[in-house]
This record gives C-alpha cells, sequence and structure tokens, in this order.
C-alpha cells in the first residue's frame, strides 16, 4: 500500500490508457506506474465460544432484590434500547436462579 506524502491517505489507482496513476482525493497523483499490482491478503481469524458461565463471571454485580426468589444480589447490564436522547435501559439477572428483568429511568 501507498500513502500520500501530502495527506497521508490510501493512494488509490486511476488508470489512463495504458498508465495507471496512484492518486489521491487531496488531488495528489504525481507518482505513475507501467505495472501496478494490487494484493490484499486476509487471515483466518480464530473462532472464539464463551460459554454462559464464563460470561457471567466477567459481569459486574449489584445488590438487588430479585422480584422471583429475592435473593439480594444480580449480575447487570445497560443497553441503549429506545432513542439516543433517551436513557438506557438497566437488565438484572438474579445470581441464584437466574431470573431476568429491566428496570427503566
Amino acid at each position: 500500500m501507498l500513502f500520500c506524502p501530502d495527506c497521508g491517505s490510501l493512494l488509490k489507482p486511476r488508470e489512463d490508457g495504458k498508465k495507471t496513476y496512484l492518486t489521491c482525493s487531496c488531488g495528489y497523483d504525481k507518482v505513475e506506474k507501467e505495472d501496478i499490482l494490487m494484493k490484499d491478503e486476509v487471515k483466518k481469524s480464530r473462532k472464539v465460544e464463551i460459554s454462559k458461565d464464563e460470561t457471567k463471571k466477567t459481569m459486574p454485580k449489584i445488590k438487588e432484590e430479585c422480584p422471583k426468589c429475592h435473593h439480594e444480589t444480580a449480575y447487570f447490564w445497560t443497553q441503549q434500547t429506545r432513542a439516543s436522547d433517551e436513557a438506557e435501559t438497566r437488565f438484572y439477572e438474579c445470581v441464584k436462579c437466574s431470573h431476568r428483568w429491566r428496570a427503566y429511568d
């Protein structure tokens, strides 16, 4: 990959007849090559599976009473479920019985 010496953006090939120019959106196009090879390598990524038990170990706990079993500790997380100008929704999961509920504020 070649980058623009003026602005640092990626240079893109532009063909003009038999010549190929490497141009930039800022107007730079002084580099010309007759034979440009564009090559990209994609590496395979490893799939990592996380079990539910491992996910729960990383979740924060809070003192919140479960409405089902009345246990006083729960995991919690937040998620934007409504418009961006409204508050996030807090979700809870009981440590003891795994009951889930939400709190709107």
